[in-house]
């Protein structure tokens, strides 16, 4: 199972958006993945972001490669998990 693999729920710990969650959508290369939060739920833009800045939690949503804001946004409410998106965690590096 790789850490990090579309439709995983990723929280960033680097940045002004740190402790924030965010979907993987799509991989771009090695270093890069495409991610969501969406906006309207975790205040995350789609954007390009560092691997090294996200870490993969347990939990997955069954999206396409290249999903849209809007098919996430169903796969998180189907899930269950909007609550948990909006959620800020803390974040403390060691």
């Amino acid at each position: 199972m790789p850490a990090i693999e579309i439709g995983r729920i990723c929280t960033k710990i680097v940045g002004k958006e740190s402790g924030r969650k965010c979907v993987v959508v799509d991989i771009i290369d090695q270093n890069f993945v495409l991610v969501t939060g969406p906006k309207s739920v975790s205040g995350i833009k789609r954007r390009r972001v560092n691997i090294k800045h996200l870490m993969p939690l347990d939990k997955l949503v069954n999206i396409q490669k290249g999903a849209s804001d809007e098919e996430v946004l169903a796969q998180l409410k189907n899930s269950n998990l909007i609550d948990y998106m909006k959620a800020r965690e803390k974040i403390v590096l060691a």
